[in-house]
């Protein structure tokens, strides 16, 4: 009698051990009979990863410091932000002072996109940097406008000649529609210095859109289409180009630490992704309700992005993944070659277990990351099969990293 009661408690020691355990790695056969399982498939490429990014728009806000520069594009010390969005100003003296940004996060693989809010003012039907539209009289000399500031920051990626031209406001600004927008690029896309990137909305309105590549001319001078989610939940678009969203924040008013705020950026990069848009871009990089706070300091909305932007470099391609695999769960998976990029969101008040399979990419194991309300990036490594499984912590973000 004795000897069973020792074994019963042995017994039931052992399971409280393995059900307190963080992480349970099942067997490819047991994890595949499970109805939550996130189905990964590296053989089916979706769309090419253009990066995760900000803004540092001068003559508004001070530049970053050579201390941030690092801390916000350096993927070994830093967040590792690959896009960095500037602002070409209608004076052209403004323009070298973006450089040192620009160069720093092409420094570590990265690059810039720029967007004009207004064209000189001379330009413009109303000789004013507020409202107005651009002449047609002044396309080539707008056009010319353009390249000189591309020749200035020494080459970005791409440009935008008109910031959210839909949208009516008090500072600099054009107002022009999606045919006025498409047949500047129509005439002059060719001409201004680098690919364009257009038509870029307000509330990536998708009829402004559809009107604006409705120009076949300007359809093929367009490198790609972006626009802004103010309003707007992000939606698959497919019109044969890759698609970016170049400006966006969640909520002004509540500090990038808010962690409620922090996991609804994290779901937000998660739809982007999903819907097979290539770029996300915040607004400002140093904000304090941004990736990083006024004094330089990573944010829990930096440590989220951080998740994407790090490990899932420009040229990563996004390939198929369950979306929600479990309700509240949130995956998506991409690859480099060999290396396969898992991140899982977890939105649920409780830890939430999470199985995997995945064909198409050999592995042996990950390094995993993860952030909670409590915890920043907390790094553990494991091996692990073609199906596997773990415990993602409650309220939390997970990169999982093939070795």
């Amino acid at each position: 009698m004795k000897k069973n009661l020792f074994l019963l408690f042995v017994a039931s020691f052992m399971l409280l051990v393995s059900c307190s355990k963080e992480d349970e790695f099942d067997s490819p056969e047991e994890v595949n009979n499970l109805k939550s399982t996130a189905v990964i498939n590296a053989g089916t490429v979706q769309q090419t990863i253009k990066g995760f990014g900000g803004a540092v728009i001068l003559n508004w806000q001070s530049d970053l410091t050579e201390t941030q520069r690092i801390k916000a594009f350096s993927p070994y010390s830093g967040m590792g932000l690959s896009i960095v969005r500037v602002r070409v100003s209608p004076n052209s003296a403004d323009w070298a002072a973006n450089k040192a940004t620009i160069d720093k996060c092409k420094y570590y693989g990265g690059s810039a996109i720029a967007t004009a809010w207004t064209a000189p003012a001379s330009m413009k039907d109303n000789n004013k940097l507020i409202g107005g539209k651009l002449k047609t009289s002044s396309y080539a000399s707008y056009a010319a406008h353009l390249k000189a500031f591309n020749i200035a920051v020494g080459g970005v990626s791409a440009i935008s000649p008109v910031n959210e031209p839909n949208y009516k406001v008090s500072y600099e600004c054009m107002e022009m529609t999606a045919s006025e927008v498409a047949s500047f690029v129509a005439s002059q896309g060719s001409n201004c210095g680098a690919p364009i990137m257009a038509p870029e909305p307000y509330n990536f309105d998708k009829t402004y859109i559809t009107t604006y590549l409705s120009n076949s001319t300007a359809k093929a001078k367009t490198a790609a289409v972006c626009g802004h989610i103010y309003g707007k939940t992000p939606y698959y678009y497919n019109f044969g180009k890759p698609v970016w969203m170049t400006e966006h924040y969640v909520n002004s008013s509540v500090s990038g630490n808010d962690w409620p705020t922090a996991m609804k950026v994290a779901k937000e990069i998660h739809d982007c992704m999903n819907v097979g848009w290539s770029a996300y871009v915040w607004w400002y990089i140093r904000r304090s309700y941004g990736p990083m706070d006024e004094n330089g300091n990573v944010t829990k909305t930096g440590y989220v992005m951080t998740h994407f932007a790090k490990w899932i470099r420009p040229g990563y391609s996004k390939i198929s993944c369950s979306a929600s695999p479990t309700p509240g769960v949130y995956t998506t998976a991409y690859k480099s070659g060999s290396k396969l990029v898992i991140v899982a969101i977890n939105t649920n008040s409780a830890i939430t277990y999470q199985s995997f399979n995945v064909s198409g990419i050999s592995y042996s194991g990950f390094d995993r990351y993860k952030t909670t309300s409590s915890s920043n990036l907390i790094k553990d490594s494991f091996s692990a099969r073609s199906g596997f499984g773990i415990n993602l912590p409650a309220s939390s973000i997970t990169t999982l990293v093939s070795k």
